[in-house]
């Protein structure tokens, strides 16, 4: 894994990615690259002194010093409405990364693992999965994958315009969306929370024996991974990540 440091980041470009959500292009000076899933911390210093530090999933990867991120607003958060809101190109902060070995997803010619991957991701948690989704695209790795994804609203979905070109790219990926306030026009089920019927029917099935990896709310995480046991999929092939105020 590259060793992960302090670095100063210069802000390339932001914009809106949802209503409530930026993406933002950084250009990290020193930057050894990342894996697909990891993360970093971001340390925002105020003039007088006081910090504080939010860790944020990656979601770009390999050995660019260009590095994104998407970052959902929270009203009562310290850091991430300044970083939706406020940051501008050209604006610099402190990044510290890359951090994180465990939600990581590497090519089959380098994890020899080619076991078939299902990514689930509750809201803003699909940013790691969007990650590892790229980059199997761009290894031109041939594992099968799978990414359900809940979201309130159409609107609502991180990297709209890349998961329809990524469903139609050659490396196999099928996507599963669940809208827990409002469909699309003509969508077959109501809107609702995700449900263990709906994710069993939405899942690689456990006898394929896949590689899951689940990112979200705290709660949504145990949900879904209660419900993978007891359908049948192995806990050591489950790897979750879970995300909190910010």
């Amino acid at each position: 894994m590259p060793r992960a440091g302090w670095h100063v980041a210069t802000v390339a470009a932001t914009r809106r990615e949802t209503s409530n959500a930026a993406r933002i292009e950084l250009d990290v000076d020193g930057w050894p690259g990342n894996a697909a899933g990891q993360h970093l911390d971001v340390r925002l210093t105020a003039p007088d002194g006081y910090t504080a530090t939010r860790s944020y999933s990656i979601a770009s990867s390999g050995p660019s010093t260009r590095v994104v991120l998407a970052v959902d607003r929270l009203p009562d958060g310290e850091v991430s409405p300044f970083l939706v809101d406020v940051l501008q190109a050209g604006d610099q902060l402190e990044v510290h990364g890359p951090l994180g070995a465990f939600f990581v997803w590497r090519p089959a010619e380098e994890s020899d693992d080619d076991r078939p991957v299902q990514l689930i991701a509750g809201g803003s948690g699909v940013v790691p999965l969007y990650a590892m989704a790229q980059a199997h695209a761009d290894s031109g790795d041939t594992t099968p994958f799978r990414l359900l994804y809940s979201v309130r609203t159409p609107d609502d979905v991180y990297f709209a315009d890349e998961w329809r070109a990524l469903a139609a790219a050659s490396a196999p990926l099928q996507l599963d969306h669940v809208y827990t306030r409002r469909t699309p026009d003509g969508w077959p089920t109501p809107p609702g929370r995700i449900t263990r019927e709906a994710l069993e029917a939405a899942v690689v099935p456990a006898a394929e024996r896949p590689r899951v990896f689940v990112c979200g709310s705290t709660g949504f995480v145990e949900r879904v991974a209660d419900w993978l046991v007891e359908l049948g999929h192995e806990p050591r092939s489950i790897r979750t990540e879970r995300y909190g105020g910010t």
